[in-house]
């Protein structure tokens, strides 16, 4: 919490008329006096080993590296490869957390004391302490250029979105690709506008036909496609924009619809079109997102059939005269195709422009959230919103808000000392101190506190937030305005600038509010949206633009965040990586939150967790009644969220937020082009500023496509190997045990027998009178499961598949550690899993003994898995197949998207992870790799 100060001051302790405040006065938030954040947590040493999941080969080492010991695996392997700087083996090579977050908030806070932000020496210590126990905690994290380069040897560039401009010259145009290229290099991604060169309808001044920008995207697009962003951490991210009544408006909406053409005739022809295929290559115009700028005047012609006009670059004369309906029509059947081309809704943007008389936004960053001048960037923070659920689960709209002003303040320090790509870049961003602060995680969120992603409550939770935040974010801003001055954009564009706040006030004016949560959000947020009018009509704003919702891709693993930005879970059911070696799927956390807040009983949480566990979904779960059922869906999988839904969740948040939102609206392969249309058309009249579409399999050049002249598949062919099991027989003398047992009144017995060296080699279950059907069926049984066991069939298989089968006898048992059992089959394998598995397999089925389970309770567990975040009881069976069986090994999977795979029985569209092979899951309109962290995107 931060207040301004200065002196002299009046009686009201205000600072007199005239005199700016000497500085900022920090109070304590989240740490203690006295106490170091790095003294509150516990360290531990990890060992960092990362492997190409298809080949098994290692791309990255590291020994011995120094986390908290609640960070998860994935976190740590992600910081450790991704933003530890200094040549690995080195002693110059970072190993622990702590010298990441010094070397950043160290050069955050100095800076901020050099250039006055802080009223004593005292509170430039306290901010201090304060970031660096969020960044610790995992509460917020800055984007990803900061972590490559801040305290670093290098450039000190710390923003991931750029957008830039392109006049009608040569020159230009090579600038262009210059530009584009330091900025890929510096690990972010860039965007801009062609409609300013001429089209190939229009001469040269030397008389000849001009190129038209289409032919100017093919080489940006190669180079792009070289280029790998910071030092080989991700592939080029870029946007393209066209105007819409730009006279080569056709060709740029078909040009990506007819490279996935030619995809179609090259894999069929025999060659590798897979994503980083050896023929892939050939490709062109991959590297880029598109998108079409439209204005309300083609929109209304679109609603009322009329004509519209594609204008002349050089004399603004009209060139051709086409039907509104056409064109559009055109742009919906080519995203239908391919995705591309996104739209963006140009009067809307405009119309939120705090600066529109130093010139209009024409572009955007490449996932469509950040939206200003031309030559300019973006520094981007995301908050992790699980942060700030309260154990009653109720969003802490007090802390949320104090938190807001620590990044915000922050980030705008971080323009005193930033570096960029090129000067224009660097001049119109410290004129105008354009900021992203945004947020992550609330799909999980929204699931955690009862509310369906696609619900007015969970719109209204969801805008509550996002106002309050941006609310913040420009009140801090106004203060630190009136301590070192507003942006020197301000004074041109002050009447601009006050009209947009005050509609983001009268936009928060008109939520509605169903729940004590989003009530108590939007009130606060009600209080300080007047605060910020008050503030900044007398200091003005220190930064022309605060807040985006980024993809948060990579930073949303370093947060070990389970959704990204403003997405939805993925699907209920996740893939997660263990240390030491091994993956298993879980149930995801917020599950269990989520029927709390539902108000179910342990016992009934318990049993949807598990049918979630082995059906992927809800549907017909165990006393979860159906009215909760849309509290579960997700963006992919039995229940998915209709398209609509997503676009009405951008709806609601998008008039509290300076930028706009990167995310891709999932459209199932059913849809038609009349679907995309309508989404095009009502994302207009709701008010988004920019919309992307993905139609499930639209593409064909995706990973697990199998063409004609596939090698790996003919060498395959060619050379057969049979993989037969080898039967390993008890000796006659062996170890055994017998447990007499009561399920739901049925009394028998279970006689185990061990090989010498140790495991589980046959079994015979006693139930029911000798020369019964159920003795008979059970005795077969019995010689059936030992005969596989001794051919090597893992325990743990059969435990996954036998426990919680349910038929009677079920009940109540008279074993302590399985108080209940659905069945028998479930109690006799749960009991043999209990006596012959290790911990960490039974603690990945869900199985524990009564003293195992009273000590995780009360917070003792002394051998828990070593990824403390994940909740034991939601664990269940292993993703990992036995290995002797070759069709088997092949169904192992990598990721979420891949065990998405596995249960939808059809490939995901999303790429292959160009670092380790994975396939990546969506984030915003990107992909993030779940395994090293790598994301198509820019944040």
């Amino acid at each position: 919490m931060t207040e301004t100060v200065g002196s002299p001051a009046g009686a009201s302790g205000e600072p007199e008329a005239g005199v700016r405040p000497a500085g900022i006065r920090v109070q304590r938030v989240y740490t203690t006096e006295g106490v170091h954040p790095y003294d509150e947590v516990k360290w531990e040493r990890r060992d960092v080993v990362m492997t190409n999941w298809r080949d098994g080969s290692v791309n990255f080492e590291q020994r011995g590296v120094e986390f908290p010991d609640f960070w998860s695996l994935n976190a740590v392997n992600i910081v450790t490869s991704k933003y530890f700087r200094g040549a690995v083996g080195t002693e110059e090579r970072e190993h622990s957390l702590r010298q990441l977050i010094d070397r950043v908030v160290k050069t955050y806070v100095a800076a901020g004391v050099e250039h006055g932000y802080f009223a004593t020496e005292k509170d430039a210590e306290i901010f201090e302490h304060e970031l660096i126990w969020m960044l610790l905690h995992q509460v917020f994290s800055f984007n990803s250029p900061v972590w490559f380069n801040v305290g670093t040897s290098s450039r000190q560039q710390v923003s991931a979105c750029f957008i830039l401009s392109v006049d009608d010259t040569m020159e230009s145009i090579l600038d262009w690709y210059k530009e584009e290229g330091l900025i890929f290099k510096g690990g972010s991604g860039a965007g801009l506008n062609l409609s300013r060169i001429r089209s190939s309808r229009e001469l040269l001044s030397s008389g000849g036909t001009a190129s038209g920008p289409v032919s100017f995207m093919r080489g940006a697009d190669a180079s792009a496609g070289t280029i790998k962003s910071g030092g080989a951490t991700r592939r080029a991210a870029k946007m393209v924009v066209l105007d819409v009544d730009h006279p080569d408006i056709e060709e740029f909406i078909e040009t990506k619809a007819r490279e996935e053409h030619k995809i179609r005739a090259l894999r069929d022809a025999g060659f590798d079109m897979d994503l980083g295929g050896a023929d892939a290559s050939s490709v062109q115009y991959q590297n880029a997102n598109n998108s079409v700028r439209v204005s309300d005047e083609f929109m209304r012609a679109v609603e009322n059939d009329g004509q519209f006009g594609l204008r002349a670059r050089t004399t603004g004369e009209v060139l051709e005269t086409v039907k509104a309906r056409d064109l559009f029509r055109k742009m919906a059947q080519a995203a239908w195709e391919c995705a591309d081309p996104g739209i963006q809704y140009d009067d809307t943007i405009n119309d939120w422009h705090t600066s529109p008389e130093s010139g209009r936004i024409t572009a955007s960053n490449p996932c469509s959230e950040y939206m200003h001048l031309d030559n300019s960037s973006c520094n981007l923070a995301s908050l992790n919103l699980l942060k700030f659920l309260r154990e009653d689960l109720t969003f802490d709209a007090e802390l949320f808000e104090k938190t807001v002003e620590f990044v915000i303040t922050a980030m705008d320090i971080s323009i005193c000392f930033a570096d960029f790509p090129t000067e224009a870049i660097g001049d119109t961003t410290r004129k105008f101190r354009q900021l992203g602060i945004g947020y992550a995680n609330l799909g999980a969120l929204l699931m955690a506190t009862g509310h369906a992603y696609d619900s007015d409550g969970g719109r209204a939770l969801a805008a509550a937030i996002t106002s309050l935040m941006t609310g913040t974010a420009y009140k801090r801003s106004a203060e630190l305005a009136g301590v070192v001055g507003p942006y020197e954009g301000y004074a041109r564009n002050a009447e601009a600038h006050q009209r947009v706040m005050r509609k983001h006030a009268a936009a928060n004016d008109l939520v509605r509010t169903y729940h004590h949560n989003d009530a108590a959000v939007h009130k606060l947020a009600t209080k300080v949206w007047q605060e910020c009018l008050e503030i900044g009509a007398r200091n003005g704003w220190r930064n022309a633009q605060a807040s985006v919702l980024a993809p948060t891709g990579t930073i949303g693993l370093m947060m070990d965040c389970d959704t990204t930005g403003i997405e939805p879970d993925l699907a209920l059911v996740k893939f997660k990586k263990l240390v030491g070696g091994g993956s298993m799927q879980i149930v995801n956390q917020t599950v269990p939150r989520a029927l709390q807040a539902l108000g179910y009983q342990e016992e009934q949480i318990e049993a949807i967790v598990e049918y979630i566990a082995e059906h992927g979904h809800v549907v017909d779960a165990p006393g979860l009644r159906p009215e909760h059922y849309e509290v579960f869906d997700c963006a992919m999988g039995e229940r998915s969220i209709a398209p609509m839904g997503h676009v009405r969740m951008m709806a609601a948040v998008q008039p509290f937020l300076s930028g706009a939102i990167s995310k891709t609206v999932n459209m199932p392969e059913s849809a038609t082009v009349e679907d995309v249309e309508q989404l095009y058309f009502e994302g207009w009249k709701m008010g988004l500023k920019a919309l992307a579409i993905y139609r499930d399999n639209c593409k064909v050049g995706q990973p697990l496509s199998a063409g004609k002249g596939d090698k790996g598949q003919k060498q395959q062919v060619e050379k057969q190997i049979e993989y037969r099991p080898v039967r390993k027989r008890l000796p006659k003398k062996r170890p055994s045990q017998t447990v007499s047992f009561t399920v739901g009144g049925a009394e028998g017995y279970l006689h185990a027998g061990s090989y010498p060296d140790d495991g589980l080699g046959e079994i015979f279950v006693k139930l029911g009178k000798q020369g019964s059907t159920l003795a008979g069926v059970m005795d077969a049984f019995s010689m059936s499961i030992s005969v596989g066991l001794q051919y090597g069939i893992p325990l743990e298989f059969y435990v996954s598949k036998f426990q919680n089968l349910r038929f009677e006898p079920a009940g109540m048992t008279d074993d302590p550690d399985i108080r209940m059992a659905s069945s028998v089959l479930d109690y006799l394998f749960r009991r043999l899993a209990l006596d012959y598995l290790p911990y960490e397999k039974r603690a990945q089925l869900g199985i524990f003994t009564a003293e195992e389970r009273e000590a995780q309770v009360n917070g003792t567990d002394s051998a828990p898995p070593q990824d403390s975040d994940v909740d034991l009881d939601t664990l269940r069976s292993t993703v990992d197949y036995p290995k002797s069986d070759p069709r088997e090994e092949e169904r192992r999977v990598g990721s979420s998207t891949e065990l998405l795979e596995l249960r939808l029985g059809k490939a995901a569209d999303a790429p292959l992870c160009m670092t380790c092979g994975t396939k990546m899951r969506p984030s915003g309109s990107c992909y993030v790799c779940e395994g090293c962290g790598s994301t198509s995107g820019c944040s």
